[in-house]
């Protein structure tokens, strides 16, 4: 008889133990299929005892006989094809209907490779529907992708797998944070009884059966009381029973099974639900009888199970897309009014009100220079002062968020049914002021089902803990929590951090006789911002739309929307790097191909008047030459190494412009069979915003387009000297890695508060010791007295002087820079400076870890 796994050294009875059961290595597989373990030059080393007679093999003992013996030769090589190209990595390999020994017979086998060999499971085929199954995930995954809502989505997929499987009750299961789990939605058989509403304690799946469910999508157990076919040899030579982590048929732990019975239950099933490859949550089916259900069908199952991950996953990315942009116009809307005072008393119940639109709170706590502003329900300013101090032990450089305050401060615990958690948001380094928000207790009555603290007992399986055999409902009153904050509610605490830091402190801490002139140029400046951020935001909404319209994947989605708004972003960058001159437009299209990778200038033929175009215009033109190359490069000239553009630009008889795109010597070319956004940008563009007009053909030898501009649109022009340079730049990997200083380092900034801030994310960010400086005699004082950085981050505009002379000093060393300022690399001096990074204000730790990451500062 096969040894079972030594559970002798589980002693303890805690909780823990299911965690370390080997449920891996059971050493026996389930009785409705064989198993035959071979090595790398196939050679049986393990099977099932009941592998020779469920194949219908001569021989009884099959260990040491190479696979040619056993299988025919047809069978084997295709076997053997396919497993030839596994690696341990890889998934199961899945063929269906073989011939293996008993004549009439087909069997349906899984491999897959792990460490000494391959592993063929076999299991006699029992049905033959399986284009039908799949015919019927279609319409069901059709379904799911029209609904938006979770739960909805979640109610849909378990009545759809109950009809495709027949298991008389299906359950979505979804995962917290703490390990334990609810069941969100069901349905059930006439007769089932449900769990609906119902949590799980995290003890009901152990740690090992979550990373088993990461790696295998789905798992049957066909009946509770098959006690299975025991594996020969227990071990091989080297006393090591044979991993079963990806085996389809792998035996089950005595104690799962005794939790099924405990139930109700005969037959189960679960299908995992992986998000960004972390378990979101399975899908369980259970059935009072043993089911044992076709491998075919499985499949169609798992592929059902996989499509419904990613159906969840598109849903609760548009849930955040539409979060992050109402709470980028909330952010406006805080930024205008900090901006318009300086003076936090004149606008902090509108400051107030404006945060709560984007993150719900019962109170609201300023303190900042050691002052306090309160508004709602908030600790007293004693309990507040004291509770400033535990903050203190937290990270200065990001928010601290908790809904169970008392438990990290248990001073919290006389006041946690009005302040039972927070959002801290450090606004300054040292000393720490803070933005706090507060929520109240929700003594809320959570339903377990069994009591989650005695979710086992001693039982039949030795001195071990054994399975939960209650799942009556069991309410809990938890006191001391506040409702959580959510993701979504932290991203926006950071990024109204970055404002209330860069920009508030910095108004608040200018001079009484500054503040006016500082409000008025700040209002003027909002004003305009805000007028542009809508007009882009617009514009961006809108291509989101229509690019999720015209796209057929969520792959095809992101590359679409992703090109767009970085031709968006390109076409700013021109435009502000010239403070919205007029431009050639042969650099806009230079920029377009530069994006691509297309450094030959012979890819690009112009030919006539280099027109200079007014800022307006820029960026309509840049979403339609954005399409244009994109589409060349995927489709047309631009995609064949030999293929080129040729762009004429010709003033016609009535001051129009005429620019004629023809692309030569890429693939044959073949109209669109259908209209995707794309193509309406390129038609429509010019006609709607500019008042011009738009042609394109698709000939057989290349697409070839005609654009007609307004006279008003011309600034002014000149015929091209040759092609213009397009300056390739190189395009190499991103760095990977954590962002690591791994020494000293300077700052030079004139603003405390900004100074101390930034030498705390140097600090988290590994730098062993970080000198500050407020001015450039200070800052040259330290470097002469001996010391030396790793780097340095300096301030360009010190109010009555510039930064300049420290990083000439700096540079003689060949100490690396990073400029910090408010302006681009072509204004205020910048150019003057020598070679460093540039790191627009206001910055944020995510900026600075970029800025490193791009120099090379990462850890070893």
């Amino acid at each position: 008889m096969t040894q079972m796994p030594d559970y002798s050294a589980l002693t303890q009875t805690d909780l823990t133990n299911c965690d370390r059961e080997p449920i891996h290595q059971l050493g026996r597989v389930q009785s409705w299929a064989c198993l035959i373990a071979l090595s790398h030059d196939w050679i049986v080393q393990h099977h099932s005892a009941n592998a020779a007679r469920m194949l219908g093999l001569a021989a009884e003992d099959l260990l040491g006989l190479p696979l040619a013996d056993l299988l025919p030769v047809q069978t084997k090589q295709l076997i053997r094809a396919h497993l030839t190209r596994l690696s341990l990595d890889q998934q199961t390999v899945r063929l269906f209907g073989l011939e293996i020994g008993r004549r009439g017979v087909l069997f349906d086998v899984a491999a897959h490779a792990y460490k000494h060999g391959f592993i063929l499971e076999f299991e006699i085929k029992k049905s033959h529907n399986h284009a039908s199954d799949l015919a019927v995930v279609q319409p069901l995954i059709q379904k799911l992708s029209t609904m938006r809502d979770v739960p909805q989505m979640a109610s849909s997929a378990a009545e759809s797998l109950r009809r495709l499987t027949g298991f008389a009750r299906v359950m979505v299961y979804q995962f917290s944070p703490d390990g334990s789990g609810k069941v969100i939605a069901e349905a059930l058989a006439p007769g089932m009884s449900g769990y609906l509403g119902l949590r799980f304690p995290g003890s009901d799946i152990p740690k090992q059966a979550r990373a088993l469910y990461k790696r295998s999508l789905l798992r049957l157990i066909g009946n509770v009381d098959d006690a299975g076919s025991e594996i020969l040899p227990a071990q091989n030579p080297m006393g090591e029973p044979l991993d079963l982590s990806l085996s389809v048929s792998r035996s089950v732990s005595p104690i799962h099974l005794e939790y099924l019975r405990n139930m109700g239950v005969q037959a189960s099933m679960s299908v995992s639900i992986l998000n960004q490859g972390e378990l979101w949550g399975l899908i369980a089916c259970h059935h009072p009888e043993p089911l044992i259900m076709d491998y075919e069908k499985r499949t169609s199952v798992e592929l059902f199970g996989q499509l419904f991950a990613y159906e969840l996953a598109r849903a609760e990315t548009m849930i955040e897309n539409e979060s992050a942009l109402r709470a980028q116009e909330t952010h406006n809307r805080i930024m205008a009014l900090v901006s318009a005072t300086s003076e936090w008393a004149e606008n902090f119940s509108d400051i107030a009100r404006q945060i709560e639109d984007l993150i719900q709170f019962d109170g609201i706590t300023l303190y900042s220079d050691g002052k306090l502003l309160t508004q709602g329900t908030t600790p007293t300013e004693e309990q507040f002062y004291r509770l400033a101090r535990y903050l203190n032990t937290a990270s200065g450089s990001r928010v601290y968020a908790t809904d169970h305050l008392s438990k990290g401060f248990p001073e919290a615990a006389s006041y946690q049914e009005d302040c039972a958690g927070l959002l801290a948001l450090p606004i300054s380094r040292r000393p720490r002021d803070y933005l706090v928000l507060f929520r109240r207790e929700i003594a809320k009555s959570v339903t377990w089902a069994g009591n989650p603290e005695k979710p086992v007992e001693h039982g039949p399986n030795g001195d071990r803990l054994s399975p939960r055999k209650s799942f009556e409902a069991w309410r809990e009153e938890v006191h001391g929590h506040c409702a959580p904050w959510a993701a979504g509610e932290l991203r926006a605490a950071e990024a109204l951090r970055g404002t209330l830091l860069e920009v508030v402190l910095k108004l608040t801490d200018q001079a009484e006789k500054e503040r006016k002139q500082a409000q008025e140029r700040q209002a003027l400046l909002i004003s305009e911002l805000n007028h542009r951020v809508r007009n882009i935001l617009n514009l961006i909404r809108s291509i989101m739309k229509q690019s999720s319209s015209g796209a057929e994947t969520l792959s095809e989605f992101t590359v679409a929307l992703d090109g767009r708004i970085n031709a968006l972003a390109r076409a700013h960058d021109q435009l502000t790097r010239d403070q919205f001159a007029p431009i050639p437009l042969a650099e806009l299209i230079e920029v377009e191909a530069n994006a691509f990778g297309l450094g030959n200038k012979s890819r690009l033929d112009f030919r006539g008047q280099n027109i200079v175009i007014t800022a307006e215009a820029f960026t309509p033109l840049a979403l339609v030459f954005h399409e244009l190359v994109t589409n060349s490069v995927k489709y047309g000239a631009l995609h064949a190494p030999s293929g080129r553009v040729e762009i004429g630009i010709t003033e016609e008889p009535d001051g129009t412009w005429t620019i004629d795109w023809h692309e030569r010597g890429g693939p044959v070319v073949r109209a669109p069979t259908r209209r995707g956004f794309g193509s309406t940008v390129i038609e429509k563009t010019i006609p709607h915003e500019l008042k011009g007009a738009a042609e394109v053909r698709y000939n057989s030898a290349g697409v070839e387009a005609r654009f007609s501009l307004p006279a008003n649109i011309v600034i002014t022009h000149r015929p091209f000297d040759g092609n213009p340079e397009i300056n390739m730049q190189d395009e190499t990997s991103p760095a990977s890695g954590e962002p690591w200083v791994g020494g000293p380092a300077l700052v030079l900034e004139d603003t405390m508060i900004v100074a101390l801030d930034l030498a705390g994310m140097l600090e988290d960010m590994g730098a062993d010791e970080v000198r500050t400086a407020a001015s450039v005699a200070e800052a040259l004082s330290i470097l002469k007295d001996g010391f030396v950085p790793k780097l340095a981050v300096l301030d360009v505009n010190l109010g009555e002087e510039t930064s300049l002379p420290v990083a000439e000093h700096l540079a003689a060393q060949g100490v690396p820079i990073v400029l910090a300022s408010g302006y681009d690399a072509n204004e205020a001096g910048i150019d003057a400076y020598p070679e460093a990074e540039l790191m627009r204000k206001p910055y944020t730790t995510g900026d600075l870890s970029d800025v490193l990451t791009k120099m090379g500062f990462l850890r070893n």
